[in-house]
Formats: structure tokens, sequence, C-alpha cells
């Protein structure tokens, strides 16, 4: 029976996909040496129905948390959809994270159960795991005495009928990255995670059309509310959805182009290394020129984005954090759809993104259907969402500082809006510092500048009460390599210089930086300095830098090489 809402929720879409859809091919794992195992609709449901039984066997209490510690595999769409079945909720952990933040997950949200998944640093992380929680092993999982998936399903009867939810239980506690702090619980319900969704497939079927099939690759981590909205809520919904997984990173590519996705999300940092990656193969200069020639433009521009395993694209989104409207100009000038949105965990990625017209480069577009946003007297951007959680768990405290009265979410973020509704995001309040000029300074916009640069991976811009601001670089993967040559070294210096000068350029005197910092290393999600979406952490990286800044401001140079 479908449940008790004047809609239907995300499970009553998947039993009618899994009646009408049986056999069609709905998730594609690779297993290793090129091989994949394909999922028709009906196996997914059958395999979930099974797991749903042994979980509801085991008699825990209404809505019990069940943890997932896993990267993308068709085992963490399947075992969500048992523990809803089942009638509990989904605690998804970064795939990546330390044991002192798994331990951290697992108690806070008093999870009854965790699957171990497929994982590269299971024996670093297993320590935080308690020993008495139980635990099940999906195929993908590091070798471990647990009991495993297909042993429970093989012997388990499937949960038979469309077991209902009700519109407020909830479906989800989405544990927020952390770039700064410990991480937060955010609350979703299946009646606002469904709203969210159906917006969501009502704003692609503008581009994809309406009956469409679509082919994804996720790989972003589904612990993160833009994979697990844009691709797994998606597919649950629309129906007419083919996910495959990338295996590895050294498989990237491949995954990429078996995939050959119509619909491909993904965050700057990767679109920037794609980017990166073009130019390492064909300098920008050359490429340039081959694109303003008319009779070669469009073969070259297939040929690069053939390449990189997205020619058959038809809507590709970027979100998490700002693209440089450079890298935007490099896509679209590709032929290659790629628009911005923006949202966050707290309003299940359900707030603005650019439209076919609406999609004004340094934008972020217009809100989604029923989206509610005004910006405050302080340059607040505030949001009321038909996808808003209902809280962070066990934080009513959290809940009280983050709602007006009148039920806006406060983002944190400052922004402007044009008439027409596109909103603009100009900083973070919190990223916000003030120099010694004694006047605040907004990094994010600086650092998108920085970021454009065909040299640059990342950068951070600091230089809280110092007499100006400066800039820390991450220079990029095909230039580290080179710096051992002395003429090569020399040059990046020179180009970083110009960089410095043309940024200042266009800054306000308070704004300007004194100087460039090249790092000692890259940042990364394994040093702590980036989140599991590759956002910096930016007091972690201020934190490891701090005993050097002084001797920086004292140093002469436009860069400086630590």
């Amino acid at each position: 029976m479908a449940s008790e809402s004047t809609q239907p929720l995300l499970l009553d879409y998947v039993y009618n996909h899994e009646s009408a859809r049986s056999n069609e091919v709905y998730l594609t794992q690779p297993i290793g040496n090129d091989q994949v195992i394909d999922y028709t609709w009906g196996q997914t449901l059958d395999q979930a129905r099974r797991m749903a039984a042994h979980l509801k066997s085991l008699n825990l209490e209404p809505g019990a948390r069940i943890a997932i510690l896993s990267k993308n595999c068709a085992h963490f769409f399947m075992s969500e959809l048992a523990i809803w079945m089942a009638g509990y909720t989904t605690v998804a952990i970064f795939p990546t994270e330390g044991a002192d933040t798994v331990k951290y997950v697992l108690e806070h949200s008093g999870a009854s159960l965790l699957f171990v998944g497929k994982l590269d640093t299971w024996d670093k992380q297993e320590p935080g795991v308690p020993a008495s929680m139980p635990r099940i092993a999906f195929p993908l999982a590091p070798k471990t005495n647990y009991e495993t998936w297909d042993a429970i399903v093989s012997r388990t009867t499937p949960l038979a009928g469309k077991i209902s939810r009700q519109p407020t239980d909830l479906a989800m506690i989405i544990y927020t990255s952390g770039s700064t702090g410990q991480p937060k619980g955010v609350m979703h319900s299946f009646e606002r995670i469904t709203a969210a969704t159906r917006g969501i497939d009502a704003r692609m079927a503008e581009t994809l059309g309406k009956d469409s099939t679509n082919r994804m690759l996720s790989y972003l981590p589904l612990a993160h509310v833009f994979e697990r909205a844009f691709v797994e809520s998606f597919s649950f919904l629309n129906g007419k959805c083919h996910i495959f997984f990338a295996e590895t990173l050294d498989t990237f590519v491949k995954d990429l182009n078996r995939a050959k996705p119509t619909l491909f999300i993904s965050v700057p940092r990767l679109w920037l290394k794609f980017q990166q990656g073009v130019s390492a193969k064909m300098p920008p200069a050359k490429l340039n020129l081959l694109l303003s020639i008319p009779i070669l433009n469009k073969i070259i521009a297939k040929k690069v984005l053939t390449g990189l395993g997205l020619d058959q694209v038809k809507l590709a989104g970027s979100g998490s954090a700002p693209l440089p409207p450079a890298l935007i100009h490099w896509y679209r000038r590709l032929g290659l759809n790629l628009v911005e949105g923006y949202a966050m965990s707290e309003d299940f990625a359900y707030s603005h993104t650019m439209t076919e017209t609406q999609n004004e480069i340094g934008y972020v577009g217009v809100p989604y259907d029923g989206v509610e946003v005004r910006i405050s007297e302080q340059g607040e951007i505030l949001i009321k969402s038909p996808g808003q959680m209902v809280g962070y768990y066990k934080r009513p405290d959290l809940d009280a500082e983050v709602f007006t009265a009148d039920g806006f979410f406060c983002t944190g973020d400052q922004g402007e809006r044009r008439p027409d509704g596109q909103l603009k995001i100009t900083g973070r309040l919190k990223e916000l510092f003030k120099t010694g000029k004694g006047k605040y300074v907004a990094p994010a916009p600086i650092e998108n500048t920085l970021n454009a640069h065909p040299m640059v991976e990342s950068s951070m811009v600091s230089g809280v009460g110092q007499s100006a601001s400066y800039a820390l670089v991450v220079l990029a993967e095909a230039v580290r390599p080179k710096l051992s040559d002395p003429a090569f070294k020399a040059e990046v210096t020179e180009q970083m210089t110009a960089l410095l000068k043309e940024t200042n350029k266009g800054l306000a005197d308070y704004e300007q930086m004194k100087m460039l910092v090249i790092a000692k290393e890259p940042w990364s999600i394994e040093n702590g300095c980036l989140t599991p979406t590759m956002k910096i952490k930016r007091n972690k990286i201020e934190a490891l830098v701090e005993p050097d800044v002084d001797k920086w401001y004292s140093s002469k140079g436009a860069v400086l090489w630590v």
C-alpha cells in the first residue's frame, strides 16, 4: 500500500520500478580484472528484501540507526533500501574517515549495526568500531571474519509486500564532512527527501527529457548529500537510470568510458584536474587556436570530451564549492553543458541551480521550485526549502541558532541576488577575516581567481591581523615533478608573480595580497587538509603553517618557496 501522504515516498517509487522494470539493468558493479556484475531492478530489490528481512528479525527499536561505512558500490544502494524497508534509519560514514571520526559517528548516532563495505584503509578504521557492535561485510569488503552479505541473503526469505514508511519517519542522518569542528548529524525525513528529489527530477527533465534513460557514474562519496540526492535518490525516484560505479582511482577513466554518462556531477577540484590533464597533453595555446578555427573546433572539442569520457553528457553539474568562471567558460567552449548549483546537507541539496536560460557565469542559478530565499541585513543567504532538514540530531541548541523565527535556515554564506533571482555567493561569514587594515576580507572569491590559473591546483587566502593578506598555493600535479629543474622553477616563480600582480589589480586595496607562498606538499584527504568532498580545511591548514607566518612577512619577494 502507498504511504499515508498526499504523494508517494521514495520507497513507493522503488516498488513501482521493481514491478515495471524488473528485468532492466539498474546497477553495474566492477569487480576487478575488467569484469563487472549487472544487477537488474528485480535482482536489486530481491537482495534488499532479503537483507531487510534479516534486519527486521533483529527486533531493533523502530527507527534504529544502521550505519554504512563503504565506498560507492551497488550494495550501498541495496543496504539503504533494506534499512528503510526494515523500518530503520541510515547513517552513512565517509569511507576516508579515521578511527576517531568513525567512533564519534557510531556512538553519537547510537548505531545498532555496521555494514562494512568497499574500503582502502579498514585496518586503520576498525579500531574506531565498538567491539560489541554487530557487523555485516559487503561482497567487496576487506577480508574479515564477519558474517557476509551473500551468506545472509542466500539463507533468508525476502520480505514480502510494499512496506511503507510514514512521511515524518527519519530516512537518514547525514553527518556533515566537517571542514571545521565536529561533524553534525543532519536529520532528513522521507517526505522531505522525496519532495527535494521530485523537484530535482523535474528540473533534470527540462534538459534530459522526461523519457530519456540516464547513465551515471557514481563516485563522489555517497555519504555526502550531493551524490545521495542527485544520483542515488534521483535514480530511486526516476527509475530510468543505469548507475555505474568506479572501481579505483587508477581505473577511473576506464570506468567513465564504460559508463559513457549522460548525466555527470563532480566537484570543482576534479573539474580542474580534468582540465589540467588535457593541458598536459595539449598546450592551452594550441587548444585555444584549434578551437578558434571554424572547420576544426567541433572536431577538436569532441575529441577532448571523448578522451575524458564525457562526449555523451547532456548535463554536467558542479557543486560543493565555487567553480572559477574561467573553468566554466573552458568547458562550455568544448560544448559541455556545465552548470553550477548551490545547496547543502541541511536542505538535501535542494536550493539553487542554473537553468537553460538562467546560467550567468559567476552565479549559481535560481531557486528550485518551492524554495524561498532572502538576504538578511548582514548579507547572509537565508533559505526555506521543501528539502529542509528536520534538525540536527541530539542538538536542539544548534537548531535554535540556525533557524529564523519564521523558519528560514541561516546558511552562513553571504550573497547577492539579481532581479531575475540568480544568486551570487560572495563569501562565507565564518571565513571572513580582518587584516591589520581593519576591514574584512572574503577569501573565497580571491581563491577562485587564483585557482583558475593552469599551474594552480588549490589555494587558501589568509592573514588575520597581518599588514596584508597572503595566499598559500598548491601547484598543479603536472607542475610539481618538474620543479627540480632550476630553469622551470624560475619560470613558475615568474608566472606566480604575474598571477599575484594580476589578481591584486582586481581587488580593493585592503584585500590585496602581499605574497603567494608555494605549499611544501599537496593537500589531501589523507593528510587532513581536505574534506571527503575535497573542500579545504581552512582551520587545519592555518594551524599547520602558523609557526612560519611571521617569518614569511619578514621575507622579501612576491613568491616564497617553503
